[in-house]
Parts: C-alpha cells; structure tokens; sequence
C-alpha cells in the first residue's frame, strides 16, 4: 500500500479511473457538454505550495489526462507556473475570494473579483472560477455567486454552483475522502458518503459502485513525496481538522 497522499498514490488513482475507462475532463469541458459518460471531473485548488501544482499537472500530462487548476491571488498567483500549466493543455482558474477579504461588502468583494481576475486573464485565458473556502472566516465566498454577472465577466461558469446536481463529488480535504473534515465545498449528490480515510478505499469504492458521473477535488499541497514535506503537511492537516472540529 505505502504512503498515501504521495504523487506516486494519485498516479495509481488516475490509472485506476482509466483502467475503469473514465472520460476525464476539465470542470469548463464539463460545463460545456464536452464529456462522455462515464466521465471524471478533475479538479484542483491551489492553496499553498504552488510548486506541488506543476509536479501533478506534469504526472497528469504524463498520463494524457487534463484537469483544471484554481489560483488563488496573491497567495499562489505565479505568472511563470500558471503559464506552464496552461502550455500542458490544463484548464487555469481563479480561486476567488474576494468576499472574505471584502468581509462581506458585495460592492467592495465586486471591485477585487474583478481586479484579480484580470491579473490572471493577463497571463492566460480563464472561463471559470471556484471559491476559496475560508474555513476560519465568518464570511463564506460562494455566496458572491449570487451577486455575480457571469455574462458581464465572460465567465462560463463556478466550479462549484454550475456543475451538474448529479456528480458524485469526493474531495481530499482533511486528508480523507469522505468529507468528514469538508466546511462549506459542497458539490452535487448531498448523500451522505461511507467511511473513506483512504485513497486506496476511494479506489476500492470506484471499483465496487461503477459511479457514472465522479467529480474529484485533489489539492497538490497535499501530495508530497518528499517525506519532510509528506509529515509537515500530514502535521498541518491534524491541526487543521482539530480546529475545524473546534469551530464546528
């Protein structure tokens, strides 16, 4: 089995999802009407450790898979990677959050989407978004969604509020699969979701159920093969999910 969360495990999930024959496909490949059943959104949000991102889209370029990619501004805004990425045929994003840092003025939260979501269309195109979660703030980013003219910013859609109500959604926030330490990045499907603590138990739940519409959240900070950076990371998720529990 060996380590889980190492880019070596999410080169066997991909080869898992293909082996099962999914169609993989970028969240604006989907919100299009691009994919064949049965397919596999592939999402990521890049919160921290930016570097982590062009090490994944590389595996997954590898693998002739393509997935998108969600920056946040400034925090892991990088013109360099994000142009890399992008070369590797993978969809790049703004991962807003601009509510909580406008806390909750809609006007205000308006003027810096706008702003930061050109920093990023000065570098490469973007058709959708996908809020920040902001677990610590009162304030929860989605709700901008509702204040947003999607027409006015030439977007095609949120990666969260715009995908089909359908998909089975597993992310690995809190290091698991079952959504136990997951706040507010709820997708899809509202059933509640059988014990997963594993990758190797995603793999298990892919191969024994055949879902015909998955959508998958893998934040590359997570995914380290290093193992300094593998136990770092594994010490800030309990910390975080210790919190959480708190906050809850």
């Amino acid at each position: 089995m060996g380590r889980d969360f190492t880019l070596s495990k999410y080169r066997e999930l991909l080869e898992c999802l293909k082996k099962n024959g999914y169609d993989f496909c970028r969240v604006v490949d989907h919100l299009r009407g691009d994919e064949k059943t049965p397919y596999v959104i592939l999402r990521h949000d890049v919160d921290r450790q930016k570097k982590n991102a062009l090490k994944m889209a590389k595996l997954e370029e590898d693998l002739g898979v393509t997935s998108s990619y969600y920056f946040r501004y400034p925090k892991t805004f990088d013109k360099d990677l994000i142009e890399k990425i992008s070369d590797l045929g993978h969809e790049v994003g703004y991962h807003y959050e601009a509510f909580s840092k406008a806390e909750g003025d809609v006007d205000k939260a308006i003027n810096i989407f706008s702003e930061e979501l050109q920093k990023f269309r000065d570098v490469c195109d973007v058709s959708t978004i996908c809020m920040h979660g902001a677990p610590l703030s009162d304030v929860d980013n989605q709700d901008l969604v509702e204040h947003l003219d999607f027409d006015r910013f030439d977007l095609e859609g949120d990666a969260i509020d715009s995908v089909s109500s359908d998909v089975i959604y597993f992310t690995d926030t809190g290091r698991r699969w079952d959504e136990k330490f997951n706040v507010r990045d709820k997708v899809g499907e509202k059933e509640e979701k059988k014990e997963l603590k594993s990758t190797d138990e995603l793999m298990e739940a892919i191969e024994e159920e055949g879902f015909d519409k998955l959508y998958i959240n893998a934040h590359p900070e997570r995914w380290n093969e290093n193992v300094v950076m593998w136990t770092y990371k594994y010490m800030l998720d309990v910390a975080f999910n210790y919190g959480k529990k708190i906050l809850s």
